[in-house]
């Protein structure tokens, strides 16, 4: 362990000694919940396997650099504030709340990156970076870009941009503090890589600014009151934990507890959708909630922080909420591939057992948000179940975020998609990049974190969590202990441990035996097995296998082990089918195929055509086979074959059906894919082409069409394949005129999800429009369109360009307003408007 580690583990390290070892409460009262674990830093295990370590090369030689060149408009948004302060107030930034913790959230990932891979030319650029974020904060602390210049008055965007008029006036939805937070979280990451406390400074500087403006009164905001308010964002929280855990500064701390015992107190919003009180968690104290509600990033974070307080401060007050809440998302409201969040219009929590394929949203954020809040829970616990979750969230839902190759996305992780659908924010694949980034820069910082996962250990007890090819050295109270794991894990069953102790020496080694080794894949009510589960694990140390108890979740060795001692743990990996229990009414007559920690699908690529077509009947095991993939971006992944039955231009016929893993789908291009397969014949669908017959709406309407132009183009359901597409008509406008409109009308008895609008651009007469807005008809009344929080009115070339409603809508018609580009027409080639099948 390098000298930077032990001292920013320290005062970690010496809090949980000094709660191991002492039956007296703390000086908040608070009693003892005994010695709690220590996670293996990620930098302190050296991976060498064939799964995570490209993925961390790929991370560092592809997904930072190009993730940090996309987030230039934040650094620039930065410099103009600092030069704002210098006086300079000719160039101002544009209005924006968030796009400062996209920046933060991948200067986190390089900063980790760093630490495991030292790089000078990256550090000299997060330096620069580092520089500008240090002259763009107030002498106060404050560092808030709309705010600080104060074009956020300008912004005209839903609740004005969603950032209030002023400093800490709209703490509800102007990410102040969750900005910050990222901004703590990564300031700590470079510090830790580095030992450059430069951007700590900057950190320590904003929290100690927060304290005395929520808690004691600042008579430069909110009129000299505390604020005493929670942000409406989490993230902050866990931030402020991570803060006390390397400077040893318990306000930090303190501050943490605080804002979680704030919330559902002090301030309870008032409305529907983004303005409920369940949107942001404030509908309850936290210590009194029971359910998982609202936006599932949100609440993941909540309750991250929630565990993590329990932990460092051995307070119960929290554990019976987040029991309930746990079980509440892994027995009604978890996707088989730990996805969270499951509605479209508030990006989170619908109703329990509402868990929808092609619909379903599950925004990789909140698989990260499960894997961080499963991982605490498990520090916390010491119990396997919750790194059963966050194993499963992890190599499916959250590695699904991101290709191989590193550079393109998934925001949104449906359970099937039929290939010409926009699902993810107007694309129907994987996406370089989206307006609102959460999603790949929680990805750069993920990723580089896992190996600090793999274990965990108290003074006498070693717990091996996750598997893959590593080293590590861990101290315990009688001397460190060197392990080297070999493994091809999550496609082979047999890891082996090598066991080095600095002397003979006792200790507990704990092994984790996953759940889906055990009866069923993932923990909680709403998935299981089909037939019969024998449990066929087995361990052996020194080539004998032995018995071992199995104590929550883990195989539990207790001996005296000497330098040379071997362990074999053999989780055996047969292929699995799936049934989710009857409540889950989407899933009913389907199944769903697992292999070790793997969830599987089928993809057009591999199936001759749209894989809806199959359906799985009597299926014989003895004809299930795996196969290594021998070439390609998918090379050395295990894919499955299976007999299915499949719906064709001659009827039913018996038809082989190839799966690989979910998160390896969309890398060989857009198509079908499905994982919950139909088990009865008259469930499937046999498509004919991507056009659908007949218009969508009733009417359509423009100010004017060219006679190039068809306003059919509108309606007829044709999906481009760019926007200079030529082979489907376009409606385009006249060229004489600055404005324009269309008009749509619509079923004025459906909630509209979404409206997707693709332009067409043909780089001479007709291109991007330069501005557009919605309005739409109700009482025959045109109403201002207000679209959802995180959404804009974007012009993106090649792709779907979606706003969400801001509150629930039925409309009799919508009204698409443009405004031109130098005088050029504008043109559309199609616009579709989705509706809720999900009704809240």
């Amino acid at each position: 362990m390098n000298r930077l580690t032990i001292f920013t583990l320290l005062p970690l390290v010496i809090f949980l000694f000094t709660k191991c070892n002492s039956t007296e409460s703390t000086d908040n009262n608070l009693s003892s919940t005994g010695c709690q674990l220590v996670p293996v830093p990620f930098n302190e295990v050296s991976l060498e396997d064939n799964f995570w370590k490209p993925r961390l090369k790929t991370q560092a030689e592809t997904l930072v650099p190009f993730a940090l060149n996309k987030t230039i408009p934040a650094v620039e948004n930065l410099r103009k504030a600092a030069k704002f302060l210098k006086g300079d107030t000719s160039d101002l930034p544009f209005a924006h709340r968030y796009i400062s913790s996209d920046l933060y959230k991948v200067m986190e990932g390089a900063a980790l990156i760093l630490m495991e891979n030292p790089d000078p030319e990256l550090e000299k650029q997060m330096d620069a970076i580092i520089d500008i974020i240090a002259d763009a904060q107030r002498e106060d602390g404050y560092l808030y870009v709309a705010h600080i210049t104060g074009v956020s008055k300008d912004h005209d965007s839903w609740g004005g941009g969603g950032m209030g008029d002023k400093p800490y006036s709209f703490v509800l939805h102007s990410h102040e503090l969750y900005n910050m937070g990222h901004m703590y979280e990564a300031a700590v990451a470079y510090y830790q890589a580095t030992g450059k406390d430069k951007w700590m400074k900057v950190a320590e500087k904003n929290a100690q600014h927060i304290n005395r403006v929520f808690f004691k009164g600042d008579s430069n905001y909110n009129n000299g009151e505390p604020v005493n308010q929670a942000p409406g964002h989490e993230e902050l929280e866990l931030a402020l934990v991570k803060l006390y855990r390397v400077t040893a500064n318990k306000l930090y701390l303190d501050m943490a507890k605080k804002f979680l015992d704030i919330r559902g107190k002090t301030y309870n919003p008032e409305g529907e959708g983004v303005m409920s009180p369940t949107y942001s968690q404030q509908h309850k104290p936290v210590a009194e909630q029971e359910k998982a509600v609202g936006h599932a990033v949100r609440a993941a974070y909540l309750y991250s922080a929630m565990a993590d307080v329990s932990a460092l401060t051995g307070t119960d007050e929290y554990s019976q909420a987040l029991d309930n809440i746990w079980h509440n998302i892994v027995d009604t409201k978890m996707h088989i591939t730990g996805g969270l969040g499951a509605v479209h219009g508030i990006e989170g929590f619908g109703p329990e057992y509402v868990l929808p394929n092609k619909e379903a949203y599950n925004e990789t954020c909140a698989a990260v948000g499960n894997v961080f809040f499963n991982y605490r829970m498990f520090l916390l616990n010491k119990d396997a179940q919750f790194i059963d979750v966050a194993e499963v969230s992890l190599f499916n839902n959250s590695l699904a975020g991101v290709n191989i190759e590193g550079n393109k996305f998934f925001y949104v992780n449906p359970l099937e998609a039929d290939g010409y659908t926009p699902f993810n924010h107007g694309k129907t694949g994987r996406s370089p990049w989206f307006g609102t980034a959460c999603c790949p820069s929680n990805i750069a910082r993920l990723i580089p974190q896992v190996s600090g996962m793999m274990y965990a250990h108290t003074e006498d007890e070693i717990y091996v969590t996750f598997y893959a090819s590593n080293s590590t050295n861990i101290p315990l109270k009688e001397g460190r202990v060197s392990i080297r794991q070999r493994s091809d894990y999550p496609f082979d069953e047999k890891i082996n441990l090598s066991l080095t102790p600095e002397k003979k020496q006792k200790f507990t080694l704990k092994l984790r035996i996953p759940t889906w080794a055990r009866g069923q894949f993932v923990p909680g009510e709403l998935y299981n097995y089909l037939g019969n589960v024998v449990e066929e694990w087995q361990v052996k140390v020194n080539d004998k296998k032995i018995k071992v108890s199995l104590e929550k979740g883990f195989a539990v060795i207790n001996r005296t082990w000497q330098p040379g001692d071997q362990v074999e743990l053999v989780l055996p990996m047969r292929v699995r089918l799936n049934k989710s229990i009857d409540s889950v009414k989407a899933n009913t007559n389907r199944i769903a195929i697992t292999r070790g920690p793997l969830v599987y699908c089928a993809e057009e690529v591999d199936n001759s055509g749209a894989v809806q077509r199959f359906y799985l009947d009597d299926l014989n095991q003895s004809e299930v086979k795996t196969q290594d993939i021998p070439v390609g971006i998918l090379k050395d992944v295990v894919s499955i074959s299976l007999p299915g039955k499949s719906n064709g231009v001659n009827g039913i016929k018996n038809e082989k059906l190839k799966l690989i893993p979910y998160y390896a789908w969309d890398n060989r291009g857009d198509g079908s894919m499905i994982v919950w397969f139909p088990t009865k014949s008259d469930m499937i669908q046999f498509a004919d082409g991507n056009s659908m017959k007949g218009g969508r709406y009733k009417n359509v309407r423009a100010s004017s069409t060219s006679k190039y132009g068809s306003l059919g183009a509108i309606s007829d359901g044709r999906r481009p394949m760019n926007s200079s597409d030529r082979t489907i008509p376009a409606w385009t406008s006249n060229a004489d005129e600055n404005s324009h409109w269309v008009k749509i009308g619509l079923d004025p008895n459906k909630q509209i999800r979404s409206i997707n609008v693709y332009w067409y651009d043909n780089n001479k007469s007709v291109i991007i429009p330069a501005k557009w807005s919605m309005e739409y008809m109700k009482d025959n009344t045109w109403k201002k369109f207000k679209i959802y929080v995180t959404d804009s009115f974007a012009k993106q070339k090649d792709q779907y360009n979606v706003v969400h409603p801001g509150e629930e809508l039925k409309c009799d018609a919508i009204r698409i307003n443009i405004t031109s580009n130098n005088g050029a027409a504008v043109g559309i080639l199609d616009v579709d408007v989705q509706y809720e099948t999900i009704q809240l």
